[in-house]
């Protein structure tokens, strides 16, 4: 394989110049560990003990560095080229799906870190793909558009939840980019439909299996939350293959999955969601088929309920997620510090709101508090729990008794409603939401 050795060439003469930027920063990790990163690669044409094993454990070294919060960024890039080489030593058929599995955690668990190696990595998956599974990129086919169900009475836009007293407010038209700046940047609404144009729900619909699994192609794996609710004692977090975790869900072409082996196709005992995950930065693919709205670009001041408001760190000031999964997926009330576009791509989801002014009535978990579930995101190991709430505002039952000052001072200021395909949902930072999916559903959130 030419372009194997080629890769690996380049590799090599990048991390022998410690004079790069990108190389400089592994440094930070220990000289050692950059000595045996260059050993290892120089020794790769045929995969012994010594140079496999001295990658497995700087992948290893470097994830227990991250999940504990090590500082700086020498870990991720260290992770990040340890298991791209680690991918390509002894390539062949048997074990492609082994490095298109390492090649997604690069992606998931580090960020793909590094000058040029989000690209890289997305290159090498592709490469792997085309020549030992039998994958054709074909960019032009066509996916049936689904049918449009009219929702019935019980699927209005109108939630009856007993939490919740006033709706959530609805313009007719979206407000101009200076009108959102001035007005409108510092209270929840819905603008109905804003999406409906978009690809995502039309030509490339996210709402089909088989599109869904050719942006992808095979072998591709993803980080999904096990359980419906992350208060849960038994809540924890997975990868599982791409393809298996479509076939839990309730999509359109579902059919289309009959070549899977059938224990994937069973029905897990426990939900599967997949939350908060950038699944676009994964499946680039995907970026084509959303429009990312100029609300997001609008630099908005810190509201007055919510001074602390800072914009992500990162150097576009934006961070996009995808959220799928199957009916009764919770994302339980909790506050996030960013302003928030919610987009709504694939079925319906009730939505619950509060205001910041009712934090002391939300029965917050202390911020102490963690969950020691297992977690393949480095990044969010064992989460502080400060911003979730204890309260369920999708009760059923009327239970004034226990916690009461929520009863008295969050459910009359609260406000809902269910989000339908195309609808976009604006959220300030601080203002306390949850969701519920109806059915299988799939959003993209901006946080700004």
């Amino acid at each position: 394989m030419l372009w194997r050795n080629e890769c690996l060439q380049l590799l090599f003469q990048e991390l022998s110049d410690d004079t790069q930027r990108t190389t400089s920063q592994l440094l930070g990790c220990g000289k050692e560990n950059v000595v045996s990163l260059l050993s290892a690669l120089s020794t790769l044409d045929s995969c012994t003990y010594e140079s496999c094993g001295a990658l497995e454990s700087l992948i290893n070294i470097s994830y227990e560095e991250m999940s504990h919060g090590a500082s700086g960024s020498c870990w991720p890039r260290l992770y990040t080229d340890a298991s791209i080489i680690r991918s390509l030593a002894s390539l062949n058929s048997s074990s492609s799906r082994a490095a298109i599995d390492k090649l997604d955690r690069v992606i998931i668990i580090a960020g793909a870190a590094g000058e040029g190696r989000l690209d890289l990595v997305h290159t090498l998956i592709r490469r792997i793909q085309t020549e030992f599974l039998s994958y054709t990129v074909d960019l032009t086919r066509r996916f049936s558009k689904p049918e449009v169900i009219a929702s019935n009475d019980s699927c209005s836009s109108i939630s009856s939840l007993k939490t919740s007293l006033h709706v959530i407010p609805v313009l007719n038209s979206p407000p101009s980019f200076t009108t959102f700046h001035t007005t409108h940047n510092h209270h929840p609404f819905v603008l109905p439909k804003y999406a409906s144009s978009w690809p995502a729900i039309n030509e490339h619909p996210w709402s089909s299996a088989a599109y869904l699994r050719f942006v992808a192609g095979p072998a591709r794996i993803v980080p999904v939350e096990v359980g419906a609710d992350y208060r849960a004692d038994d809540w924890t977090q997975q990868f599982i293959d791409w393809d298996r975790f479509l076939s839990t869900l309730e999509l359109d072409d579902i059919d289309l999955s009959a070549d899977l082996a059938s224990p994937s196709t069973i029905k897990p005992k426990k939900v599967l969601y997949l939350a908060q995950h950038n699944l676009i930065r994964q499946f680039p693919d995907l970026n084509r088929d959303i429009v990312i709205p100029d609300y997001v670009y609008t630099c908005p001041q810190p509201p007055l309920d919510y001074p602390q408001y800072k914009p992500p760190g990162n150097d576009e000031q934006l961070v996009i997620n995808t959220w799928l999964g199957p009916l009764g997926t919770i994302s339980p009330a909790h506050t996030d510090p960013y302003f928030n576009l919610y987009v709504q791509i694939v079925g319906r989801k009730t939505i619950w709101l509060a205001p910041p002014s009712v934090n002391r009535f939300m029965y917050a978990f202390d911020g102490d508090e963690v969950y020691e579930s297992p977690n393949p995101a480095s990044n969010k190991d064992n989460p502080s729990m400060g911003n979730t709430s204890r309260v369920d505002v999708f009760t059923t039952l009327k239970d004034e008794g226990r916690f009461p000052d929520f009863w008295s001072n969050v459910v009359p200021q609260a406000i809902s409603t269910i989000l339908e395909p195309g609808d976009m949902l604006f959220i300030p930072p601080g203002w306390w939401h949850a969701m519920r999916s109806e059915e299988t559903s799939f959003s993209v959130s901006m946080w700004f």
